[in-house]
């Protein structure tokens, strides 16, 4: 059966074509490049991975609590549309927030997928060449081990999100080199990275944590990816082109806020959009939800040099101006660190479970 039978709204069969724009550069200097993004190129290689084989697929995961979330981090909890919900209504709405949230998961990993291969094509550096070769590897991984976590684990799919959908095709459209990097490594990679480790943390399915924190292990080099390659150049830049990307990026900010409305869902429930918009707005845990979408990317655009007054007022006005403060290097040091662990640990689990198999066997022919 084909994944277009299972979106909740329909969706047409074919392309969504974004036309190409920009130069594919040729570089004929193959000695020269950047010694820290040479290294991260080699951690790329390093570091690559087989979600078929690294994450446990056989582990449960229950329709209506993907995430082994309590009740009350459901974005609604406390409203009035909440409480006249039955159980049953809660659980369907449950499964639809999880379907809408990592729909949107699988959808940025293909746009990520894309700019990768963009990146590739449009560089003008032969380091900048090899580490993006590393990431689209990256990126199809992630794109086939979300596809099958929804395939296998949630059976229900949502359209790619308006918002994300228009920085997508603004980074791609634009003829300038750095834009994909800017609009997917900055903004929608730092984007996801934030909401992958605020969920990773958060969940209880041991699935959900694994899966999250593997390809978060990823993500951290691929910020790093862009951090590297544009703080030179952006350094060189005049006022005007400077102006130019920081108004792109407070642009993508607030594209980026809106997608996490989750207004879909609200939606295709046939609940009051307006109230539920302003119930989550407001909501002081939804409130935290979203500083903590943009710890990665506030400091990361500091660090690049896009910290004019209009990117500024944009964070101000958005309540996350003080994640500049954010220690981004640890935050990927950490990043690193988990999933690490978590991988240990459950090669111990699964270590553990197989001696007590051959125990049991062993008594069993013994008796």
């Amino acid at each position: 059966m084909s994944t277009y039978d299972h979106y909740t709204t329909p969706v047409a069969p074919g392309t969504w074509d974004v036309p190409a724009a920009g130069h594919t550069r040729f570089s004929w200097e193959y000695d020269d490049g950047r010694d820290r993004l040479l290294s991260l190129y080699q951690r790329g290689k390093d570091k690559q991975w087989d979600a078929a084989k690294r994450i446990d697929w056989s582990l449960p995961v229950d329709h209506a609590n993907v995430m082994g979330f309590p009740d009350d981090l459901n974005p609604i909890y406390g409203s009035a549309q909440y409480e006249k919900l039955s159980r049953a209504e809660r659980d369907e709405l449950s499964h639809h927030l999880s379907s809408w949230l990592f729909s949107q998961f699988l959808h940025g990993e293909q746009g990520a997928l894309t700019v990768a291969a963009r990146i590739i094509e449009s560089v003008p550096d032969m380091d900048s060449k090899f580490y993006a070769a590393t990431q689209a590897m990256d990126e199809a991984r992630h794109v086939e081990l979300f596809s099958r976590f929804m395939r296998e684990k949630i059976d229900l799919y949502y359209p790619i999100n308006d918002d994300l959908a228009t920085l997508l095709g603004d980074a791609l459209t634009d003829a300038r080199w750095d834009f994909p990097y800017l609009g997917m490594q900055v903004l929608i990679e730092g984007l996801a990275l934030a909401a992958f480790g605020v969920h990773r943390d958060v969940a209880t399915n041991p699935l959900v944590k694994q899966l999250l924190a593997y390809v978060m292990q990823d993500e951290a080099r691929h910020v790093a990816f862009g951090r590297l390659a544009l703080r030179d150049y952006y350094a060189e830049l005049t006022s005007a082109e400077r102006a130019d990307r920081e108004e792109f990026v407070v642009e993508g900010c607030y594209l980026m806020r809106n997608r996490f409305r989750s207004q879909e869902v609200w939606e295709r429930m046939g609940f009051d959009v307006g109230e539920c918009l302003e119930f989550t707005e407001n909501s002081p845990v939804q409130q935290m939800f979203r500083t903590l979408l943009f710890s990665r990317i506030v400091p990361c655009v500091k660090d690049i040099g896009l910290w004019g007054p209009k990117v500024q007022h944009a964070y101000a006005d958005l309540g996350v101006l003080d994640a500049a403060k954010s220690d981004l290097e640890a935050l990927m040091r950490d990043d690193e660190e988990i999933a690490e662990r978590m991988e240990r640990e459950h090669r111990a689990e699964f270590a553990a479970r197989a001696e007590e198999v051959d125990e049991a066997i062993a008594e069993g022919a013994a008796d």
